[in-house]
């Protein structure tokens, strides 16, 4: 279906206010002037169906950036070396390099979809995994949907510092690694402080995506790396560092639909393996359809074989589903998203699932919930 310049303007205007509000001010900034610009916003109407998002556009003229890293439009991207803020020129800088390569840039968004591999979401996942790990009582499979390069499939290689007011510095994963990630971890009233342990024994690893990135492709990684946002050098130094130890160690990545295709991705984790499917910021690229869809076919996955599910989503595009009437995981009008980190499973078909954490959307902090 055709998205009108006018919804597409609105899902700038939302993006600026509600995503890189507080997180990205350079993002914030084009964004918003974008909004506000047909010529620049009219680029996105070159997207497929359902890819028409800010995080798109952007994605391509850091892309396009990459290719002229004399342009003076790189002194305002800090990922390409750049040290300045946000002033009067920016964006008409940022507007005449957009419209001058037009064509390009309407061209990347045209092949393209935003695909992004933020791999501090490992530090919001590996609780969760934990845990389910915790219950199987074994090494675990995991199966990523929605995987991308399938970088937070790693998430038991990864070393992990979560910074808490009441434990000081809690410490888990390998001690010898070359990625460190660090979270800072809050304990909501009422709850208490999870336990994390030390190890993480994980037996198989599956990637499954409907354009699986494979690091070996130079354009394909460089495509990742542009989605990545331009004013946050520290997520681009992580996916570097990611990428270069998950080529050592590749998962099995498998092109296909997330729901069509999920039985036989599965199926390449040995059955007598628990397994465990991941979701992370994935389902807001589903259709409200396609995610009941999804959540019916773990359901039935869940008959044949021992099956957690932990997501890493909005609330409204996941933990809704299994877990109604929880408007306490709703951002409030006019705040900043968040993400929810759950945990589900299904005992005779019915799902018992457990919001476990509120999160920042990049795995910056999570505030647990249990």
């Amino acid at each position: 279906m055709t998205v009108s310049l006018d919804e597409i303007r609105q899902r700038l205007r939302r993006f600026a206010e509600s995503e890189a509000a507080g997180v990205s001010p350079l993002y914030e900034h084009l964004a918003a002037r974008a909004a506000e610009d047909d010529e620049v916003a009219g680029l996105l109407t070159a997207a497929q169906p359902g890819a028409e998002k800010a995080t798109l556009l952007l994605a391509a003229v850091h892309r396009a950036v990459q290719a002229e890293p004399f342009h003076e439009l790189v002194n305002y991207y800090p990922s390409m070396g750049g040290s300045y803020g946000l002033d009067a020129g920016t964006w008409p800088l940022f507007r005449s390099f957009v419209l001058e390569r037009a064509d390009k840039i309407r061209g990347l968004i045209a092949a393209h979809t935003t695909q992004t591999n933020e791999v501090r979401r490992a530090a919001l996942l590996y609780p969760a995994v934990a845990l389910a790990a915790k219950q199987a009582k074994a090494a675990v499979g995991l199966l990523e949907v929605g995987c991308s390069a399938g970088l937070l499939l790693n998430l038991d290689r990864y070393a992990y510092r979560y910074q808490t007011e009441q434990s000081g510095q809690i410490v888990a994963g390998p001690p010898k690694t070359p990625l460190g990630l660090h979270c800072a971890l809050e304990v909501a009233p009422g709850a208490a402080m999870p336990v994390i342990p030390k190890k993480l024994a994980v037996a198989e690893r599956v990637g499954l995506d409907a354009n699986p990135v494979d690091l070996a492709d130079e354009d394909a990684a460089a495509w990742l790396e542009a989605c990545v946002w331009a004013d946050q050098p520290e997520r681009q130094r992580l996916f570097s560092t990611a990428a270069a130890l998950q080529r050592k160690n590749p998962p099995q990545l498998v092109q296909g639909d997330a729901v069509a295709d999920l039985p036989a991705a599965a199926e390449r984790v040995a059955e007598g393996v628990p397994l465990v499917v991941i979701t992370s910021n994935a389902l807001v690229h589903l259709s409200q359809d396609e995610r009941v869809a999804f959540i019916a076919a773990l359901a039935e996955l869940a008959e044949k074989r021992p099956l957690w599910w932990v997501s890493h989503e909005s609330y409204g595009a996941a933990l809704c589903h299994v877990l109604p009437g929880r408007d306490d995981l709703v951002p409030a009008q006019g705040r900043p998203t968040f993400g929810v980190l759950g945990l589900t499973r299904w005992d005779g078909g019915r799902p018992d699932a457990v919001a476990l954490a509120r999160t920042a959307m990049h795995g910056e902090r999570m505030a647990w919930l249990v």
